[in-house]
This record gives C-alpha cells, structure tokens and sequence, in this order.
C-alpha cells in the first residue's frame, strides 16, 4: 500500500494512500458491472451501520460508559438534492484511523485470494462472484463518484476523515466529528441523483431493510405553508421512522412475507442471491430460543476452507453477541447462514463459556436436526432444488458421517452419488434408490472410486456387473475414500468398493460360474508364476480375475491398503504416505493374455507383461511412472507387429 503526506487548505494533515490491489479489481467490478439494481447500495450501507449498533451493544456489556449519554441506538438517512448527496449517519461502535485503513482500504475477508484469482476478465461472469464476499461498503461507489466517510470509535477522542472517488486511492486524515459512531456522505454521479429524493429513499429502505431491528429515520417531508403560517418561526427538522424496527426474527412466521425473509438473508448472510431455503422455528420449555436458519443457494468460494468464518449470529435476549458463533452446527453444516436467539445464557457469554455450556450442546443438537430436516424435505418434495444444493454444498455434506455419529444415518439418506444407472455426472441417485434396485440375492452395495467420472465410468472392475445387470456408485469426489471409511453400512446393506481386495459377489454368482472360475485358475497356475517372476517388482500378487470380461488385466488394491483417492489427499497435505503395491489380475479368456502364455521368447514375454501393467495403470486414470519407458515399449512391439 502505498503512501503520500500532505496538508490540506485548513490545516488538517491528510495522507493518500493506494488501495489493496484486490480492491481495485473490485472497485472497477462493481462499478462498471455489478448491479443490475443500483439501490442495493443504501441496503448495504444500512446493513453496515446496523452492524455497528449491534457491535456497541455487546462491547456496553462489560463497558456501559461506550454508550455515554447517548444510549439510544439509532440510523439517519438525509439528502440534499440540490448538491446531490446523500449521508448515512449511525451512532454505533464507529472506527480509529486503523480500522478505517483495515475496513475500507483493504477487504479484511478470507479468500480474496480466491476471488482474484476465479476472476476472468469477463465482466458478466464476474459479477457472479461478488456475492460471495462480504464487501458491501464498496457498492457506494455504484452511484456516487466520491465518498467521505466521518467516524469516532466510542470510547476515543480522536475522529477520522476517509475520502475516494474509487480510482484506486484514498486519503485519511483528522476529522471534526464529536459523537461515536460514523457519517457516510455520497457525491452522486449524474445518472443516479434520482436517489437524492425523499420518496426514492423511503421506498428502498421498505424494501431492502425493513426488518432492520433499530430504528432508520428520515426527516419528516415538509407540508405547503399557509401563509399566516410562513409569518411564523420555522420549526425544528422533525425525524421519524420509516422501517418497522422490530427483529424480525421476534415476529410471527405468519406476519412476514417471504419477500421480508429474503431481504433480511441479505443482511445478515452478505449474499446477492436469494437463499434456496429457510427455517424459522421458536423453541419453548426446557429450553427457550428462537432460530433463523438459512441454505444458501450458491456456495462461497472459500467453502472448502475448513478454517472459514462460520457459524450463526447470536443474540441473548435480543442483545448481539458474536457474529461467527460455530459452537451450534458442526463443521459439515458450515454452508448454514443464520441467526438463533436464546434466553439461556448470559448476556456476558464468550466463546470459552459457549464450549463448556451443556445448553449450548442442546441447542447444537436440535439445531442439527433441524438442519437435517429441512435439506430431507428439501430432497423429498423439492428434488429438483434438492439437486442444486447438492451440486453446491454435497462435497461438504460428505464430511458428516465422519464428524457426527449420532446423525450417519440422516446424513446418508442426504448423500448423492453417481451411478451406473445413470448416464450422465450431474444425474445422481439416493443410497434408499439404489437399494430399491438391488438385483434378487443382493447384500451390499458396490461401490467404485476413481479420480474423475469418465475414469470411473469407463473402469475395467465395472465388466463383470454390466454383465450381470448389477448396478454399481459411481464416486469421483476426493472426499468419497475418506467418507466411506466412515460409511460401513446403510439400512442393513453394507458397502463394497469393487476395486479392493477380493470381489465377493455372495449368492449374485452361480455355481456354474464358481466352478469355471477354479478351472480357469488351476489352468493358469504356469502364466500367473512367469507373469509374478517379471512383475515381483512392481505388484504385490498376480491373480486370475473375477472381475474382467473384456479387459485383459485390471489392478486391485489390497484389502488393507489405502486407495489412490485417500494418498493424493494425504501427500497434498505433506503427511508420510506408507508404501504399498497393486495386486495385478489377468483374464486369462482374453486374447492378449492367450497371447502372453503362447510367448516363448522371455525378453518378449516381460516386455509384454510390463506393458499390460502400464495400461492397467492408465484404465484407472493413474500415472505412469516412467512414461518414456511406456511408450518405448509400445513402439517396440508395433515395429515388431510391422515387420521392422
């Protein structure tokens, strides 16, 4: 960030200052690009200032002085059209000259990083991404070509003065400002003083912020004066309320409009997009709490951070306490936006208190639950929205029968998967589906892993239950390993992945099939020795396979070894991987291997078996590892085939 001194015309020393790259691109986005709906800056900006009030309320908690003698929480928003302004004014937690640079120089987020770099230079495209970032102040500059922001943190003396026109620098400085709290004041671009109007103002706050729970006053439009009337003394600017000022979430589910609930996801989530579903549910009993719990309809890119801001806006008897309260959902239930208001804790609760709190872990356990409830009616009645959540938030949801025992089996019944069934990535089946699909004499339920669809689609293991009808999930995600080392069963069926140690196909194999496949092995005893003797290197075991019909080999991970899915994930995370080889099987019915056993020549016959390894490999979608090896092989034997 760079840096410039100067004093200004009154004497008050200003520096400039360059804006954080990140916030450059941003700026240049919103401004040229981002809303089809221009107004939604007065939304974000009453959001902010409300943030600030909720702020100066929990800091009161343990220093009443912070609200002075002005207890009274309030926003006021006023216009001069004749100079084309506008001005935010809230009298909450306000900011010194380090918050300021913190908050409007940079974007204290985690990943921008992320942002910057999903950005494509396509500025419709773009505009997809802002959303899911908490930038909201930056939306001024949509309608004005410069803004000053006046604020004094409560508690200090000293007020700051931030100005930009949003070209790529700032300047802060000294302010004259008295009260806490902070002045926003909009220059206007000419294409939008249609907002400096009295009518304009009051309809975008009724619509973007009525559920705001402090109260947004206005002043009161003036009436034509008689004319005894003009004789007289002016009166005094008269304020009133234009929002309901009411936490909407204190009020009857049958009072607001899902139009209200929408706009209040806005608020509180920082999110652009309309939430795919919500709940909103008043506990009474034992316990006392109300909950606001919301699914967002796209996920924020910093999703799979398992270190992200989470969790649900608390308040205790309305007052806020924390923003990021994540002692009530588990990390799998991160994607959740929210609010829960409860009279069970104290108003003076931290997080310490909220780890150790037994009504903390109730409250968590219900809210789960609840949680759980709705994506189950979600996927049941909605199955299409069903789907659409699943392609945002499914890798996430995978992580649950891990992380929560008590709910494996409601997670489970949540969980997607694609399948042999079906033809295409994006169309994917239920567990309870497939299991209504399982042939006669079928107990488990088979599985493949694999690093990417088409690699698990067109997998060599899947020859032997096309051939038998038998459908088989399909599973490409990085977290699918993981996951069914915690997934041992679903509704008495357990789990099989086809890929791993010895296929066990139970009653689904007949006699006859059984018998010919000891024939084949005792025929093949002499080829499965010279193959081993070649390969003793680089496989574990060479076997005849139960597997194959059209392939000529396949490999197979050990019983007891970990998957290719599972190593990727744990070298990318700098863990020791422990050694382990492949165990390498042939279908001895097929041409190749025919051809294998009919070599005669034993540098031939180990340049073929090294082959066929090499393309086992390859039909797994694994790597080689020694490509050039490969293909000098490959060209060999096809100079061989052509008579060179």
């Amino acid at each position: 960030m760079t840096t410039n001194e100067a004093t200004s015309k009154d004497g008050i020393h200003k520096e400039t200052m360059g804006f954080q790259t990140e916030v450059k691109q941003l700026l240049h986005l919103m401004i040229h690009s981002l809303y089809s709906h221009p107004e939604i800056f007065l939304r974000e900006l009453v959001s902010n200032a409300s943030d600030a009030s909720d702020k100066l309320r929990y800091a009161a908690l343990s220093d009443s002085a912070l609200l002075g003698t002005d207890p009274h929480l309030e926003i006021r928003i006023s216009f001069d059209e004749k100079n084309r302004t506008i001005t935010i004014v809230d009298n909450g937690i306000g900011m010194n000259r380090d918050d300021v640079i913190a908050n409007l120089g940079t974007i204290a987020k985690s990943g921008t990083a992320e942002f910057v770099k999903h950005m494509t230079g396509d500025e419709k495209k773009d505009s997809q991404l802002i959303g899911k970032f908490g930038v909201g102040f930056y939306s001024a500059f949509i309608v004005a070509d410069k803004v000053r922001v006046e604020t004094l943190k409560a508690g200090e003396t000293e007020a700051v003065a931030w100005e930009s026109d949003g070209s790529g620098e700032f300047t802060i400085g000294a302010a004259e400002k008295t009260g806490r709290g902070t002045c926003i004041t909009l220059f206007l671009k000419d294409e939008h003083t249609k907002f400096a109007s009295d009518w304009e103002l009051r309809s975008i706050i009724r619509k973007y912020s009525d559920h705001i729970s402090i109260p947004i006053l206005m002043l009161k439009p003036e009436m034509p004066a008689r004319e005894e009337e003009e004789q007289q003394e002016e009166k005094a600017p008269e304020w009133e309320t234009v929002n309901t000022a009411k936490a909407m979430w204190t009020r009857s589910r049958s009072d607001i409009s899902d139009d209200e609930y929408k706009e209040f996801y806005h608020h509180i989530g920082h999110d652009y997009a309309d939430p795919l579903k919500w709940s909103h549910n008043a506990v009474e009993g034992k316990l006392e709490y109300t909950s606001l719990l919301y699914i967002p309809a796209k996920a924020p890119l910093d999703l799979y951070n398992r270190e992200m801001d989470r969790g649900l806006k608390l308040f205790v008897q309305r007052v806020f306490i924390m923003d990021k309260a994540e002692e009530f959902l588990p990390l799998y239930l991160r994607f959740i936006k929210g609010v829960l208001d409860t009279n069970d804790l104290s108003l003076n609760v931290s997080r310490e208190i909220l780890q150790k709190d037994p009504q903390v872990d109730s409250m968590r356990t219900a809210l789960t639950k609840r949680v759980l409830d709705m994506l189950a009616k979600l996927a049941k009645n909605e199955p299409e929205a069903y789907q659409s959540f699943w392609k945002e938030f499914g890798q996430v949801l995978k992580e649950g029968p891990g992380e929560d025992f008590v709910n494996r089996e409601k997670v489970a019944k949540l969980l997607r998967f694609s399948s042999t069934e079906e033809a295409k990535e994006e169309q994917t089946v239920a567990l309870e589906g497939y299991i209504s699909r399982m042939k006669e004499g079928q107990d488990k339920i088979y599985y493949i892993t694999a690093e990417s669809f088409n690699a698990a689609k067109s997998s060599p293991h899947l020859e032997v239950f096309r051939k038998k009808g038998i459908e088989v999930l399909l599973m490409c995600d990085r977290i699918d390993e993981w996951l069914m080392a915690h997934l041992n069963a679903f509704d008495g069926k357990s789990f099989e992945d086809i890929g791993r140690g010895d296929l066990d196909l139970g009653k689904l194999d007949s006699e006859e099939d059984k018998k010919a496949l000891e024939e084949v092995e005792k025929k093949s005893e002499d080829l499965v020795k010279r193959i081993q003797d070649v390969l003793a290197e680089q496989v574990e075991s060479v076997r005849v396979t139960h597997r194959l019909t059209d392939s000529p080999a396949c490999l197979v991970v050990g019983a007891n070894d970990m998957g290719a899915q599972m190593r990727r994930i744990m070298e990318a995370a700098g863990q020791a991987v422990p050694e382990s080889k492949p165990i390498f099987e042939i279908n001895p019915e097929h041409p190749l291997i025919g051809r294998l056993d009919s070599e005669t020549d034993e540098d031939r016959f180990a340049e073929l078996s090294k082959v066929l390894l090499d393309q086992a490999h390859l039909a797994e979608g694994g790597q080689l590892t020694d490509p050039g090896a490969y293909v000098q092989r490959l060209n060999k034997l096809l100079l061989e085939l052509s008579g060179h």
